[in-house]
């Protein structure tokens, strides 16, 4: 929503100001057909050689979170808190033979299917269910600090995949001024191969090439450069979700007290989506 405003307020204020100063849309719309194919070509052109099909893929899914937002909320956090500390009680309380069948099979627990929305997020239930399986398997003796390694290694590994759009959206912010000059040079081959032309159409022809840079630099620093941003923010709000998993999950393993390592978990999160102490056990009491 705030995206679509920005890019509405951007606009207005650009060419609306261009308008009011005197200045001739004519001259930048009869040149943005052309001008924009150039360089959105050759963006698109670049785009194809340094990534692959599934990098594209994400790419386009990058845009959507620039519009989307967020996929978690404060309630998704709040139930991520709720369902790994239950997992681990009932590791705590019950032993490794009653977690068993929740972490073996993910899609028919009955606790994770109190959860549909995390249950859809693939890499947070492996993250959980397989970081208690270590724990399951090896009959507690494992040293929490290894698990813990193991879980930041593979959150590491999601993140760098899971953050690639953004970067992509940064690189191709990087490399739009540079694409507006090879379409303005163009325009200027053009223009001295029409030397011969009088100045008043010189003058219109030499215009449309500066448009090439003009848009360049507008869509590197208006448009694609904040995308990268938003995206970025988006996927690192989103990613918060797996440490609270493992903050839980560790912090269970070490033997500290579930109101402690739930508080813990809960005071990590942005105060944006930062259940309060009340919702939390209020909920634990509820359940």
């Amino acid at each position: 929503m705030f995206a679509a405003i920005g890019i509405v307020v951007l606009l207005v204020m650009v060419f609306g100001v261009f308008m009011l100063s005197g200045g001739d849309m004519g001259v930048v719309l009869h040149a943005l057909p052309i001008e924009m194919g150039i360089i959105g070509g050759s963006a698109v052109g670049a785009l194809i050689i340094g990534n692959s099909g599934a990098q594209l893929k994400a790419l386009l899914g990058g845009f959507g979170k620039v519009f989307k937002g967020p996929t978690y909320v404060k309630q998704d956090f709040l139930d991520c808190i709720l369902l790994t500390s239950k997992l681990t009680k009932i590791l705590k309380s019950e032993g490794p033979v009653a977690l068993e069948p929740h972490i073996e099979d993910p899609q028919s627990s009955p606790i994770f299917s109190e959860y549909p929305k995390l249950l859809k997020d693939q890499t947070l239930v492996h993250l959980i269910a397989d970081s208690l399986r270590l724990v399951v398997v090896s009959s507690g003796t494992l040293d929490p600090y290894a698990v813990e390694d193991v879980m930041d290694q593979s959150i590491k590994t999601h993140h760098h995949e899971a953050i690639g759009p953004a970067d992509n959206l940064q690189n191709l912010a990087d490399a739009l001024p540079a694409l507006g000059i090879v379409a303005a040079v163009l325009g200027v081959v053009k223009t001295m191969g029409a030397i011969d032309q009088p100045p008043a159409i010189l003058g219109g022809m030499i215009g449309s090439a500066l448009v090439g840079t003009f848009l360049g630099v507008l869509l590197a620093y208006g448009f694609v450069g904040p995308m990268a941003l938003r995206a970025r923010s988006v996927i690192e709000s989103d990613g918060t979700i797996y440490q609270v998993a493992k903050q839980i999950i560790i912090a269970s393993l070490h033997g500290h007290p579930q109101p402690l390592i739930i508080e813990a978990a809960r005071t990590s999160l942005q105060h944006a989506n930062q259940p309060s102490f009340a919702d939390v056990f209020d909920a634990i009491r509820a359940r």
